[in-house]
């Protein structure tokens, strides 16, 4: 569907947390591409390229809340996400996003910041 959207709306940086059963279907490059279609691009002088202002935590993992495991058991969501909180909070994003709501669910109450999903911020950046 991406070419035949416009993006009216981009957002100016996103932090993606990719969820297990994405990679295990092999759509996390999917997710991704949407996401760079979502956000503004920024010239880099040095590497003479646009960048895309989208971040990818390099210690993104299983959030841990496995269904409705997170909401019974938060300490399993603390430690899962641990790495990948510390990482997201070295930063601000003007969104952050997922493609599953308890893997919103556990990432918006482990890093303090509210994850929506990419289709729903799509449709917003899309209108």
């Amino acid at each position: 569907l991406l070419p035949k959207l416009t993006v009216s709306a981009p957002l100016p940086s996103l932090a993606l947390h990719p969820t297990c059963s994405m990679t295990h279907l092999g759509v996390q490059p999917a997710f991704e591409k949407i996401a760079n279609a979502m956000s503004e691009q920024v010239y880099v002088p040095k590497a003479n390229a646009m960048s895309e202002q989208v971040y990818v935590p390099k210690n993104w993992g299983c959030c841990g809340y496995a269904g409705d495991r997170g909401m019974l058991h938060p300490e399993l969501t603390q430690s899962a996400t641990r790495a990948e909180t510390a990482e997201l909070n070295e930063h601000e994003f003007a969104a952050y996003i997922s493609s599953n709501r308890t893997c919103e669910q556990g990432m918006t109450e482990a890093t303090g910041h509210t994850f929506q999903n990419v289709l729903q911020l799509l449709e917003r950046a899309t209108r």
